[in-house]
């Protein structure tokens, strides 16, 4: 019979509790994710109890305690705290969204504590996005133009300008992304929710000049037609924005050219 194992690394083990002070009138249990690229063990997840009266609303605020009071090993990345700049993106209660935004009321019990899904980990909470942000760099999102560069600024009327509404506010967290199927199992060829997003941004920008080369090279199986609107991207996205929307303009652009 063939004996069917998962890697050696790949159990995750029960780690150490640290538990909330005496005092602790409200406590609150959180269930972080733990993996030291260094020390050769195996992930862990850590249990942390903390006083909710002693602490900020949110999981990103309770994440800052354990850190700062508790456990300075502890990594993760974080910036803004406003759910503006997508540096907080993790899995928390098995849904991928910003730490930052995300109350820790919303857990009954314990608040459990994840990367993103299927990306690699470069320590505890922190997944390695190279690839992510090298696809979205692939697409150029940045304005193109050919003509006089204007000696004040590039015009738009107010409906031009409205075509943009659900795709300039992306805040490249990757929370879509990751939560995609098809990016789990093609995220070396497909460009996943969030950079399509980003295209179609791009596209529907009535300033730039260059939608027929950004169609052309999105013109392939792998780099848009692996979507199949599954809308795990929508549930996922902390903005409220809607990827599977943008990649079916993308799409449906393809035909009316003619693709």
């Amino acid at each position: 019979m063939v004996a069917f194992r998962l890697p050696k690394k790949s159990k995750v083990d029960e780690g150490r509790t640290w538990p909330a002070p005496a005092s602790a009138a409200r406590v609150k249990t959180l269930k972080v994710y733990r993996w030291n690229p260094d020390d050769g063990q195996n992930p862990r997840i850590d249990t942390y109890q903390i006083d909710e009266d002693d602490c900020g609303p949110m999981v990103l605020d309770a994440l800052m305690k354990i850190k700062n009071e508790i456990d300075p090993t502890l990594t993760f990345r974080r910036s803004c705290r406003e759910g503006v700049c997508g540096s907080c993106s993790m899995n928390i209660d098995g849904a991928n969204t910003l730490a930052c935004t995300h109350p820790i009321a919303a857990s009954e019990g314990a608040v459990r504590v994840y990367p993103l899904p299927h990306q690699p980990v470069v320590k505890d909470l922190v997944p390695d996005l190279t690839n992510f942000y090298e696809q979205h760099k692939s697409i150029e999102p940045w304005l193109h133009t050919t003509g006089d560069v204007p000696e004040k600024e590039y015009r738009q009327s107010e409906a031009e300008r409205a075509k943009l509404d659900g795709l300039y506010e992306c805040i490249l967290c990757a929370c879509c992304s990751t939560a995609c199927p098809s990016y789990w199992w093609n995220g070396d060829r497909f460009l996943g929710p969030a950079t399509l997003l980003q295209a179609q941004r791009w596209i529907s920008d009535s300033r730039d000049e260059a939608t027929e080369e950004r169609l052309d090279d999105l013109d392939d199986p792998f780099k848009l037609y692996r979507c199949h609107t599954i809308l795990n991207c929508a549930s996922a996205c902390p903005k409220g924005l809607n990827p599977a929307e943008a990649i079916a303009d993308i799409k449906k652009a393809m035909v009316e050219r003619g693709d």
